[in-house]
């Protein structure tokens, strides 16, 4: 190890190949006792997740992360692909995938007798983990660099449930179930891409950090692991699951500004009418429904609204003013 992984692991408190196998393996060791753990803690934490989202309760779901278990499978596709064991990565990835139906169809499950879609639509469970963007990356990433930290280090094992409330796992899952169960198609994709992107931010950030620790060349790892191939790898799942979240961010940035500024040329459109006012702007793909109160129903010309949004807002976004009562104006 170079000295200053020496100084981040001491040689005293870094563990050995045999503990993170035993730790990162479900399939090494007394596998009956992993396994059937593994599948209890996340059947568990599945049906708290799913309460806790479907009674819009944050303690609730904290609570489901606390015992989520999906991030040992998660760091043993890290911890695999550093010590070129394939056969890991493969069954991690497994687990992985078998972790993830189980909570999906438990939240189905839950939806179809609890939940309706416009209880969904004013969720904060739901609403917070259908929209990811580069900023969850970051602070999954952050959070995999601490886990896989606390992984190497023997003296930091008391920081783990603090990863596990950090990384959200088990919850993106359930909503995915919750809002696949009520037609809510779009809503459950956003909360899977936010779990996908949790997953690879854990394997990208454990695979660095399992790597700068030495186990890529620890007499005891595969002759054939070697830092080349872990970054590689590493590399190529950051682009794959940044670059659509970095889109997502900048439609997300440039919706928002769109936003405050169809919302002010309004509001001063509409002054001269006494007792008008906007409450609310919906978006429907790139089209904006703004939501008006008038006393007598009458607005200004609407050529007016189209020529100031024409020089501030690009032509491709729509415009429509629902004045109520059924009664709605398209304006661009």
């Amino acid at each position: 190890m170079s000295r200053f992984t020496q100084t981040l692991i001491p040689r005293a408190q870094r563990q050995s190949v045999e503990a993170l196998d035993d730790a990162l393996d479900l399939g090494s060791g007394d596998t009956l006792s992993k396994r059937s753990g593994f599948l209890i803690m996340l059947t568990i934490s599945a049906i708290i997740a799913t309460a806790g989202v479907l009674a819009d309760s944050t303690a609730t779901v904290i609570g489901a992360m606390i015992i989520a278990p999906l991030g040992t499978p998660i760091l043993g596709i890290a911890w695999g692909i550093v010590i070129g064991r394939l056969s890991l990565v493969i069954r991690s990835i497994l687990w992985v995938l078998l972790g993830l139906a189980i909570v999906v169809v438990l939240g189905l499950c839950f939806a179809v007798f609890v939940a309706t879609p416009e209880s969904l639509a004013t969720n904060s469970q739901v609403l917070g983990r259908t929209s990811p963007s580069l900023m969850d990356l970051i602070a999954a990433l952050a959070t995999g660099f601490v886990g896989g930290f606390a992984m190497c280090r023997k003296d930091l094992s008391a920081v783990l449930p603090g990863v596990a409330i950090a990384i959200s796992l088990v919850p993106p899952l359930a909503v995915v179930g919750v809002c696949a169960g009520q037609g809510l198609w779009s809503d459950a994709l956003g909360a899977l891409v936010l779990f996908l992107s949790n997953v690879v931010a854990l394997v990208i950030a454990g695979s660095i950090v399992f790597t700068m620790a030495g186990y890529a060349r620890d007499p005891q790892a595969s002759p054939r692991a070697n830092r080349r191939r872990a970054y590689t790898v590493v590399t190529v799942l950051a682009l794959i699951i940044a670059l659509p979240l970095a889109a997502n961010s900048i439609v997300s940035v440039a919706i928002a500004r769109w936003t405050v500024t169809i919302q002010e040329a309004t509001t001063e459109w509409l002054a001269p009418s006494e007792g008008a006012r906007v409450y609310n702007v919906a978006w429907s793909g790139l089209t904006a429904t703004l939501q008006l109160t008038t006393t007598n129903g009458q607005i200004p010309t609407i050529d007016d609204l189209e020529a100031t949004l024409d020089a501030q807002i690009p032509s491709y976004v729509g415009v429509v003013l629902d004045v109520g009562q059924g009664v709605e104006h398209v304006v661009r």
